[in-house]
Parts: structure tokens; C-alpha cells; sequence
């Protein structure tokens, strides 16, 4: 499998663009932050977070996991379009792939949008020699993500721990350290990332919580 098959198109690019933007545009106004309170938490200048906002910037992947961190939320929650309907299911035309402008790495999120579960699942695919790096901080909550390499073979350290994964190799492991993705092969790797957001779980369990207190007291 080339990555030609996985290349994004100039349209799809502006497009996710502007989702991205809308997205953290809400996710700021749903938090009550100001540009420069979310600049301070997630280590990203205003003037580049006003770019992204407006749709005007193409940012990085590590850019983007920094503005999640600062939002408290994964960075496959930034690439749903808050425009989108709570659909249970997701139609293979749309799951619309993002490259990185740095590395040339290509996702999609594959889990159906704004739909609410603790789930989300993502497919990666990373270039030939090519590293990308996540300086994780801690969160208000821990997330979870496991990786399940689907071809090739893929380096990956979580926190000072490297765990090298060939194909159908699965590696579990927390969101609250350093991660870095590095394929040394001369050849692409693909892989699947399924991210588990406790404070998603929580509200729903606060919610059937409420639901059964509900037919209890009536």
C-alpha cells in the first residue's frame, strides 16, 4: 500500500481547517477562556491561536496536541466538525484525512462525530523515517489511547519506555507523559489509535446516576 492513496486534497485541506478553528474556537468559549489564558496553558502564542481560530493558519500536529492539552481534551476531539449531526454511525466518505504540514503524516478520524462516547478511534499513517513527538502534560483527567499497528513496524516511547511494535501488535498506555511515534523503516506504517476519555464516561454514568434517582423517586 503507497501513501498516494492516503494524499489529501487542497479542498479537504482548507476544509479541515476551518473545522479545526471552529472547534477550538467552541471548545475556548465553552471553557470561558480568554485567547491569552489559553495561550498560557497550552504553551502557543496568542497571535498563532488567532490564526488558527480564524482558519487563516495550517497548524502542526504537535501544535494541535498542545492546544488540546490546554483545552483538556484529545487531540482526535479537535477534527470533529461541531456543525456535524450526533450520528451513531460514520460513512466511510466521511472520514476526512488531515496531513501534518511537518512531518507529512496522515489521520482520520474513523469514530462518528459528536456522538457521545468515551471512544475515539483514529487511523494514522506515518511516512517513511519519520518521528513526531508529543510533549503530553498532565490533564485535568487522564486519557487513555491504545495503538494497534496495522502494517509496518513502529518505535514508540512513552515517557523513557520504548516499545517497539510490529504487525497486529497492540501497546496500551496513558496520555499524562511525553509520547514520540518514529518509524525508522524505509517503508510507511499504519496504524490505529483508540483514545478512552474518562470525563466523557463519567458524565454518562452521572447522567444514568441522575436517571435512575429520577424513576426511583418517582
Amino acid at each position: 500500500m503507497s501513501i498516494a492513496k492516503h494524499l489529501v486534497t487542497a479542498e479537504q485541506a482548507s476544509n479541515i481547517n476551518l473545522r479545526i478553528a471552529a472547534r477550538v474556537r467552541g471548545l475556548r468559549a465553552e471553557q470561558n477562556l480568554t485567547l491569552d489564558t489559553l495561550a498560557v496553558q497550552c504553551a502557543v502564542s496568542r497571535s498563532m491561536l488567532s490564526l488558527i481560530e480564524r482558519g487563516e493558519s495550517s497548524p502542526t500536529a504537535v501544535v494541535l496536541e498542545k492546544i488540546a492539552r490546554g483545552l483538556g481534551v484529545s487531540l482526535a476531539a479537535l477534527f470533529d466538525d461541531p456543525a456535524a449531526p450526533a450520528n451513531p454511525v460514520a460513512r466511510r466518505d466521511e472520514h476526512t484525512p488531515w496531513r501534518d504540514p511537518a512531518s507529512g503524516y496522515i489521520r482520520r478520524n474513523i469514530s462518528p462525530e459528536n456522538y457521545p462516547s468515551p471512544i475515539k478511534i483514529v487511523e494514522v499513517v506515518l511516512p517513511a523515517k519519520t518521528r513526531i513527538a508529543y510533549e503530553t502534560g498532565s490533564r485535568e483527567l487522564p486519557l487513555a489511547q491504545q495503538v494497534w499497528v496495522q502494517q509496518g513496524m513502529l518505535d514508540v516511547t512513552v515517557g523513557k519506555m520504548l516499545h517497539r511494535l510490529m504487525q497486529d501488535d497492540c501497546l496500551a498506555m496513558p496520555l499524562n507523559v511525553p509520547i514520540s511515534f518514529h518509524n525508522r523503516t524505509q517503508k510507511l506504517v499504519r496504524y490505529i489509535v483508540v483514545v478512552g476519555d474518562e470525563r466523557t464516561r463519567s458524565g454518562e454514568k452521572i447522567r444514568r446516576a441522575e436517571l435512575r434517582g429520577g424513576l426511583i423517586g418517582a
